[in-house]
């Protein structure tokens, strides 16, 4: 048999055997039970508000209650214990069947549930919750939840810490399921926290003495496991090693330069397109006329005033060549 079907078997024979407690033991005060394997047999912790009605007079009733675990279930030589329970109020079996019992009596579903909730609460529990679900007032079935204090409902708190109880409540309409919640107090949960008003934070501090002679600048940086320049440690780098580091980051930073001159002009840059010279042309013609329109009329005047005087030498100097050459 596989370990999976082991287990699912394991979980259907406790469930049946806690249900058959629950009819048996109703009026006992019923409170839960622990299965525990052992070399002589099975174990059977029963946990119930009036001890003295499960073992009944002389032990008939907890004899009786032993043979019919054997054949019914059939388990090996039971050992059944069975342990009163010191706060009733405290137990959500207990409570469950008690809120219950109270619904089947006639008891209003909402002053059942606040009292119920409160006397839990003044127990000393750290939280409760109570659900009821079913036809509490009328022909149409709805949800009631009463919630006091801290409850947890997922995670391991929830299932280690957190005590569920579930009772039946049978009425004209129909059923009403009850399910109970409850903190008991004592309980770790994994977020509580104490302050301490009077500690001596000196005694918290760890002094720089008793870090062996370190202090905490040296324990955070660490120790590097090799040199930066690739000898090893405790060793000074060889004149080797330099040179070779030394090529490294020259030929580093050539293969940088001349990547960044191959971004410059890529081949999968696109060429420049017709428009965009067109617009070039167009912006220098404009920054000619503006430089053209900038210069003064006197200036003009003066130009041509200068270049007709170097006419008039120039040809002066003509003449003159031309009479000496005739004569």
């Amino acid at each position: 048999m596989a370990d999976e079907v082991e287990f699912i078997e394991q979980g259907i024979q406790r469930s049946q055997i806690d249900e058959f407690f629950g009819e048996e033991l109703a009026r006992a005060g019923y409170g839960g039970m622990e299965l525990a394997p052992t070399p002589m047999g099975i174990q059977i912790v029963l946990k119930a508000e009036k001890p003295g009605m499960v073992i009944g007079k002389g032990g008939k009733n907890i004899r009786k209650i032993t043979t019919e675990l054997e054949e019914r279930f059939d388990l090996e030589d039971p050992q059944i214990d069975v342990q009163e329970v010191d706060e009733p109020d405290l137990n959500a079996q207990i409570v469950a069947d008690r809120l219950a019992n109270a619904l089947e009596r006639g008891w209003y579903f909402r002053k059942a549930g606040h009292t119920t909730i409160d006397r839990i609460m003044e127990s000393g529990a750290l939280g409760a919750e109570i659900v009821l679900s079913g036809k509490v007032t009328g022909a149409r079935s709805r949800v009631e939840k009463f919630n006091r204090g801290y409850i947890k409902h997922n995670g391991e708190p929830a299932e280690e810490i957190v005590d569920h109880g579930q009772g039946v409540a049978v009425m004209k309409l129909g059923t009403i399921g009850v399910n109970v919640k409850i903190i008991p107090p004592n309980a770790e949960l994994p977020d509580d926290f104490e302050i301490a008003e009077d500690a001596d934070i000196e005694d918290l501090v760890v002094d720089e003495e008793d870090l062996d002679g370190e202090s905490v600048e040296e324990l955070l940086e660490g120790e590097p496991e090799d040199d930066e320049l690739g000898g090893p440690e405790g060793e000074a780098p060889g004149e080797d090693a330099v040179t070779d580091a030394l090529d490294d980051v020259a030929e580093e930073e050539i293969v940088e330069e001349e990547f960044e001159a191959e971004e410059g002009a890529s081949p999968t840059s696109p060429p420049d397109s017709e428009e965009s010279i067109e617009e070039e042309l167009d912006e220098l013609a404009a920054d000619v006329e503006a430089d053209a329109e900038d210069v003064d009329e006197e200036d003009f005047d003066d130009l041509e005033a200068g270049v007709e005087e170097e006419a008039e030498e120039l040809l002066e100097e003509m003449d003159e060549e031309d009479e000496e050459g005739e004569e």
